[in-house]
């Protein structure tokens, strides 16, 4: 066992050393000399909202560009029907769905489809480090940029307010990454509450909170502005916390024990694991 532990350490030093090591050197030269940087980025929707913050800051200096890339496939183990993309990190119609919300920040130049453009920066690249990704995954990419954002700010802007929602409890908890451990029912001694993801999700938690309403977002700024309105949002791991999170929402996590991969940065904002938190920390926000 010793032997094999050293080998794969060994191995594993070799990597870092030989295929990563001068493209990090690489990207940092770009960001230091180019005035004009072309982005990359294959999704999911969620990663590509985590790589926002380190886009903002290099754009302090160098006007950025971003290109998406449509269909990339993901490996057959990583396959989860319940996934929105299914079998690709994103696909068109989540793209059309994205556009309007990545085409009005302020720091992005250019946003579209990538087709033979000229990549400067690949941010799928996080992908090749051999860290342990139960990381927070909104820092992956200052691992391979070496710029830090200070992660408790905004970082989505241009986001409208609509006061039909200011007094929601906004909810999008995906079927993937469920916490067990934990009950939605205690909901139903509030009002207004409201689910705005899949319509199988919406099914799933109803089950647990009787009052929860339905509607369906036209695409993702919509998802967005009723996020930025709510008095609270409440999710688990899914796109609807990324968005609430860009936008420091008042906002609840509820994290997956086996895989956490998401913290709360900033204020108004926690992760929960138990019941009895989960229920005094929606007193709290609430009072607040």
């Amino acid at each position: 066992m010793f032997f094999k532990k050293k080998k794969l350490k060994k191995k594993k030093k070799l990597k870092l050393n030989n295929e990563i090591v001068s493209y990090i050197n690489k990207i940092s030269e770009i960001i230091k000399s180019k005035k004009i940087i072309n982005f990359s980025h294959s999704g999911h929707l969620g990663d590509l909202i985590n790589s926002l913050p380190v886009i903002m800051e290099i754009a302090k200096k160098s006007e950025c560009n971003l290109f998406i890339n449509l269909y990339k496939k993901l490996e057959k183990k990583n396959v989860d029907v319940k996934h929105l993309s299914k079998e690709f990190f994103l696909t068109k119609e989540s793209y059309n769905k994205l556009y309007p919300l990545l085409e009005i920040q302020p720091y992005l130049s250019k946003v579209q489809v990538l087709e033979n453009d000229l990549v400067d920066i690949d941010l799928d690249y996080f992908r090749n480090l051999p860290i342990n990704f139960n990381i927070d995954s909104v820092r992956w990419y200052s691992h391979i940029t070496g710029i830090g954002p200070d992660l408790n700010l905004p970082y989505m802007f241009k986001v409208n307010k609509n006061n039909k929602y200011s007094n929601h409890i906004i909810f999008l908890r995906s079927l993937r990454r469920q916490n067990d451990h934990i009950t939605y029912n205690f909901m139903d001694q509030y009002e207004n509450l409201l689910f705005i993801g899949l319509y199988d999700e919406y099914l799933d938690l109803k089950k647990q909170i009787t009052k929860l309403k339905f509607y369906e977002c036209n695409d993702f700024l919509e998802m967005a502005e009723i996020i930025n309105s709510c008095k609270l949002f409440v999710g688990n791991l899914s796109f609807g916390y990324t968005i609430a999170e860009a936008l420091k929402t008042p906002r609840l996590l509820e994290s997956y024990l086996d895989f956490p991969l998401v913290y709360p940065n900033g204020p108004k904002a926690h992760e929960f694991y138990f019941q009895t938190h989960f229920e005094d920390y929606v007193k709290k926000i609430l009072k607040s």
